[in-house]
């Protein structure tokens, strides 16, 4: 695939202005809706404030819950695509990390907002690493149930971000929720021509995106990029990583957050390192132009982001840094 830069879907998908009238258009939402509710059983106030599998973060009216789902330990040979070994591994150095091998941390989001529990992505479940899996358990500590759930927000199919909606067994982790996925994301990996056109080692994908989503597929409600997805969440086309990766800004008043998913994996390689190749990015040219336009707007606009693969609580905020970007983590606090 290659990326049409002259498509202006494209351009604006993930433009700074939109992503402020975004928030200014979602300000009387989230009183509307709670409105027409009732209040969650269990406030914020009633839940843990911190602990060490979740972090709790305000923006505006809305609470975000960053929920651990532990991690798998990944090799560095063969992770960047096109970067020797040895830079890589300098870049490690540099970062006070292992040089051989490292922790790819999975951190997924619980957004309260108009009187709904909505997530974003869903972790591993128990189909992943043995370090990791850890969502329910943390998402239980923070508070919260299966049952609370409202609404489940889908950046991508790939495992890491699906497999938490379905157990090993087939049974499903949250039965009453509505499951909203990108509609080019479906597409792509719920076709069968798709599918049997692609190499056999990708076709493990395909297989998987049909376990999780085909027995329940009733709950599932596609969007277009660009779509208000819930009260204060707003869609974003960032294609490349896959072919309908989205990803999402949080917005309440002036206050702003976005979720960023895999524009990066370890941002000591690729928020560093913005034109680095990740081995799971399927355009890496779209991939490498999707992630500078994300972290030059984040910078420029000093938006603080939420990732999915960076060290817990996996959020921060991103300042240029040469040809290349320097990723600061957010000051912990136990008052969100």
């Amino acid at each position: 695939m290659t990326q049409d830069t002259a498509n202006p879907t494209h351009r604006a998908s993930i433009d700074r202005r939109r992503l402020m009238a975004a928030g200014a258009a979602t300000l009387a939402a989230p009183a509307l809706v709670a409105a027409a509710r009732p209040a969650l059983a269990v406030t914020p106030v009633q839940m843990p404030l911190q602990g060490p599998g979740f972090y709790r973060t305000k923006v505006g009216d809305i609470t975000v819950t960053a929920v651990h789902d532990g991690f798998a330990l990944r090799p560095l040979e063969g992770f960047v695509r096109n970067a020797p070994l040895g830079d890589v591994q300098e870049a490690m150095k540099k970062a006070f990390l292992p040089t051989t091998a490292f922790q790819n941390s999975f951190t997924a989001l619980v957004v309260q907002t108009g009187g709904k529990v909505v997530l974003i992505d869903t972790g591993n479940g128990n189909t992943g690493a043995p370090t990791s899996g850890t969502w329910m358990q943390n998402f239980r500590a923070a508070g919260f149930t299966p049952e609370m759930v409202d609404q489940i927000i889908i950046s991508h199919f790939h495992g890491d971000h699906i497999n938490g909606l379905r157990f090993k067994d087939g049974t499903s982790a949250f039965t009453k929720a509505e499951i909203s996925v990108p509609t080019p994301e479906w597409d792509f990996w719920m076709s069968d021509e798709r599918m049997n056109q692609a190499p056999d080692a990708a076709r493990g994908g395909f297989q998987n995106a049909r376990r999780v989503f085909q027995p329940i597929a009733a709950q599932v409600k596609r969007f277009a990029p660009g779509a208000e997805v819930a009260p204060g969440i707003t869609s974003f086309a960032a294609h490349g990583h896959t072919p309908g990766h989205t990803i999402f800004g949080i917005a309440s008043g002036n206050a702003r957050l976005m979720f960023v998913a895999d524009i990066t994996n370890h941002p000591a390689l690729f928020v560093r390192n913005p034109d680095w190749a990740v081995i799971f990015d399927q355009d890496p040219d779209m991939a490498r132009q999707t992630r500078r336009r994300v972290l030059d707007m984040a910078a420029s606009e000093r938006t603080q982001l939420a990732f999915y693969h960076a060290p817990f609580p996996a959020t921060g905020f991103i300042a240029k840094e040469g040809n290349g970007y320097e990723f600061v983590p957010v000051q912990w606090t136990q008052w969100p």
